[in-house]
């Protein structure tokens, strides 16, 4: 019981306890989801994100070889989907990546992933919510004629030439709405958001092949030309700039974490969660590349940078008519609404698994008997997701998402031979990365630090002003009120 701050901070927690905890404590969470609505929750929160936005933030940085931006991120994802399948196999709890450091690193490390995860996910939610109101505004000029005030769709807070400007008076009211009615799904139960999310990828894919189809139409080889940019205010140029725009588009790949969030309330986690992250990562490769060529090919580099609603102008140009932009436009409504519905669902989900763990205090955890789902921890979320949405410009939002992506999955790939060390490998039949314990993890870590030294320098200095939020709240609340700090029980359990 008298343990030192060094084994405290080190202390583990397995998977079948967590899942014990949650049953005991403010009530379990239900058991609904099977492998195809759990692929398409990791499809909803990935598709959407890259193509729909981050193309106007990314191409201007990279140029034609934006192509191989999507395609290097795709390959870090990747190489982490094995890490997540073979932990998800073994620790299927809520938390995603927290429960699978808690489960191998340890408590404090666990506390850091954890807030990775929630600015990961809530700055992710606020920055689709912002996209999806360009697109919305698209829509109603091309369907009405009638354009949203400008007052009334554009932030307070913005990134300016001369640095952060403060416009008095202005908020950006559609990001609110999205959050609002994602709210109220998400408080209705999971099985209701997971298939109302499954309709909407669907018409999102459809959607988007619509748009390569079109686009491809007005394809132009030279608009690849030349095919890596030169150097400019948004990077180096030629391979830096590659680099830097996959950091940038990287976030988009959160739908594999995403997966993993929900595997307590998988039916059969062990076999679908391992089975959807692969899945999900497949798709959305195929789709981020299709779609990216297709832009690229339609429309010259330059014409990126600051474009509103940009896939749907591209349509627009190719066709010279307003009707497919309407149509990308409608589908793009609909698409970004399930990419923030699941990414507030994995934001709540993490804070969950944290109040239970008692390393945050117990209103994130209690469920209500009827919906089976966390009512006050949704409500807070959504509050802070819609004030973020609705006043801070999305340009502040990318970049900082992607470097909590990153952080995350680096842990993720460290947890794999540890926990086949804690766990041994005789007699087991589920997910294992293969070529061994430490090849592919290794190869992911490298590839997430080379993306991780891509971000910016302002991306850097808010990262560690929030880590250093994060780690004065463990100390000053997580350390103490821990479920392994109260219980002789459960401190037998530790694994040192």
């Amino acid at each position: 019981m008298n343990q030192t701050l060094g084994q405290k901070l080190l202390r583990t927690k397995t998977s079948e306890r967590k899942l014990d905890d949650a049953h005991a404590h403010g009530g379990g969470l239900g058991r609904t989801l099977g492998l195809f609505p759990l692929t398409m929750i990791g499809v909803g929160a990935t598709i959407g994100t890259g193509i729909f936005f981050t193309m106007v933030e990314a191409v201007p940085k990279a140029g034609p070889a934006v192509v191989l931006s999507f395609l290097l991120a795709a390959i870090t994802a990747g190489l982490t989907a094995l890490c997540y399948a073979e932990l998800a196999d073994r620790v299927p709890a809520s938390g995603s990546s927290y429960s699978f450091a808690y489960a191998t690193v340890g408590e404090f490390a666990a506390f850091v992933v954890a807030a990775c995860l929630l600015l990961e996910y809530g700055l992710a939610a606020s920055a689709t919510a912002i996209g999806w109101s360009d697109y919305l505004n698209n829509f109603l000029q091309n369907a009405i004629g009638w354009q949203i005030p400008d007052a009334l769709r554009s932030p307070m807070i913005v990134s300016g030439k001369d640095g952060i400007e403060f416009h008095a008076g202005h908020i950006n009211l559609p990001p609110i709405l999205l959050v609002v009615l994602c709210c109220i799904l998400l408080i209705r139960g999971t099985k209701e958001s997971a298939t109302t999310n499954a309709v909407m990828v669907v018409i999102k894919l459809a959607i988007l092949v619509f748009f390569a189809a079109i686009a491809l139409t007005g394809f132009d080889i030279n608009n690849f030309h030349p095919f890596f940019s030169g150097a400019n205010t948004h990077s180096a140029g030629g391979m830096a700039g590659v680099t830097a725009a996959a950091g940038t588009v990287f976030f988009s790949f959160i739908g594999i974490d995403t997966i993993a969030t929900a595997g307590e309330e998988t039916r059969n986690p062990t076999r679908d969660v391992p089975l959807g992250i692969l899945a999900a990562l497949v798709i959305v490769t195929v789709f981020y590349m299709l779609v990216a060529i297709a832009a690229m090919g339609a429309q010259p580099a330059h014409m990126f940078e600051g474009q509103e609603a940009g896939l749907a102008v591209i349509l627009q140009n190719v066709t010279g008519k307003a009707w497919p932009a309407l149509v990308l436009s409608a589908g793009a409504v609909i698409s970004v609404f399930s990419v923030t519905l699941v990414t507030i669902y994995g934001q709540t989900r993490i804070l969950y698994a944290i109040s239970r763990d008692g390393l945050i205090p117990k209103a994130f955890q209690k469920v209500n008997p009827r919906t089976l789902s966390p009512v006050a921890n949704t409500l807070i979320v959504s509050v802070v997701v819609g004030i973020v949405a609705g006043l801070v410009d999305a340009t502040f939002l990318w970049d900082m998402v992607s470097m909590g992506t990153l952080v995350a999955f680096i842990v993720v790939s460290i947890a794999v031979p540890v926990i086949r060390r804690k766990q041994g490998e005789t007699g087991r039949k589920g997910f294992r990365v293969p070529f061994g314990p430490y090849l592919v993890p290794g190869l992911s870590i490298l590839a997430c630090l080379y993306l991780v030294f891509g971000l910016s320098k302002v991306t850097y200095t808010v990262f560690a002003v929030w880590m250093t939020v994060a780690i004065l709240t463990y100390f000053g609340y997580g350390l103490r009120n821990s479920r392994l700090n109260k219980s002789g029980a459960e401190q037998a359990e530790l694994t040192h």
